[in-house]
């Protein structure tokens, strides 16, 4: 069986903000029975992502959940504003 990626590059307004939601979402591992693996990586603001597994249903279901999980975190971020510097706190 071949493998299938999907290869996405998120870009968001500050590298704060992409930061704050690659903290939210790497904790979500792919549960290791669905043969699917998700790496999430950050480059300053671009939210680098790559889902890649043998089965085409799988991989959907692991994008759909994905964006489900990228849309909370951002509608959440846009209800309480912009994040603050993590400076502004020491």
């Amino acid at each position: 069986m071949s493998t299938l990626t999907v290869n996405l590059s998120i870009p968001f307004p500050s590298t704060r903000e992409a930061e704050i939601v690659y903290q939210v979402l790497r904790v979500d591992k792919e549960p290791s029975r669905g043969s699917v693996t998700k790496n999430l990586t950050l480059d300053n603001n671009l939210l680098q992502v790559l889902i890649s597994g043998t089965e085409a249903r799988k991989i959907r279901v692991a994008l759909t959940s994905f964006f489900d999980s990228l849309i909370l975190v951002t509608e959440t971020m846009q209800q309480f504003g912009p994040p603050e510097s993590i400076y502004n706190y020491y």
